[in-house]
């Protein structure tokens, strides 16, 4: 309430909740919209007085992250409580297909259960109040470290630098770090399986054995074996655009 009158200041959803004619301002809200702002009307006892519109930076890395995580075989996509002709605006710049607009704070959690069904694995990443529920959903939740406390909180993963080329660097990190647990279990296990007969005797009669001496050496070089092969994540680098170019 200013000086008696009862201002309104909000989506366009939000205005024609309330009742408020919107008409005169719809046609330059929609152009504003297709070139990537967010439309806000501002209405004073249910007139609509006028529009503001509100542009966020895209990150210059943003469309090169997008393109990394596809040339990984992720499938990208945008969940926003924006206008769908903002979304699809920002989408288009970014090369992004899969564009869920318009989205309430509650339902952004449901966008992910859809996607779960369907049968795909979901990462999220976000750092608002309203991406909470979805971090919590997702099967990995992905939050920046610039972001609330509460998106942090919600998160599986916090990406400490707050910078999103470090979805890249997790993603990679992650996978190597798996890939490099596999090759250690495989090689523990075929080592042993094969060795451990022969040290026990079981291929005496054929005439191979194996020295106790020689037993303890090759113990200690299947733990040497495991030490180096994990030893090549220190190798593992901070993805860059630059990089990524290359």
């Amino acid at each position: 309430m200013i000086e008696g009158r009862r201002i309104l200041v909000g989506a366009r959803r939000f205005m024609e909740r309330e009742g408020v004619e919107t008409g005169a301002f719809v046609a330059r809200a929609s152009e504003l919209e297709a070139e990537g702002s967010t439309v806000v009307f501002v209405a004073a006892d249910s007139q609509a007085l006028g529009i503001l519109a509100i542009t966020d930076r895209i990150k210059p890395e943003a469309r090169a992250l997008v393109d990394a995580l596809r040339q990984r075989g992720l499938r990208v996509a945008m969940v926003t409580g924006d206008a769908r002709r903002t979304a699809e605006a920002v989408a288009a710049r970014l090369a992004i297909e899969d564009v869920h607009a318009e989205v309430l704070p509650q339902d952004k959690a449901k966008v992910v259960t859809e996607l779960q069904e369907t049968g795909r694995r979901m990462a999220f990443v976000g750092d608002g109040i309203n991406d909470a529920p979805a971090l919590a959903q997702a099967d990995v939740g992905i939050a920046l470290a610039s972001g609330t406390d509460i998106a942090i909180e919600a998160a599986d993963v916090t990406l400490t630098r707050g910078k999103l080329g470090e979805v890249v660097t997790a993603l990679d990190a992650a996978r190597k770090t798996l890939s490099n647990i596999r090759g250690n279990l495989f090689w523990a296990f075929f080592y042993n399986i094969l060795l451990i007969p022969i040290a026990a005797g079981v291929a005496t009669p054929i005439g191979i054995h194996l020295n106790p001496m020689l037993a303890g050496v090759a113990m200690g070089l299947s733990s040497i074996f495991v030490l180096g092969n994990s030893l090549r994540l220190k190798r593992l680098r901070a993805w860059r655009i630059a990089a990524a170019a290359a």
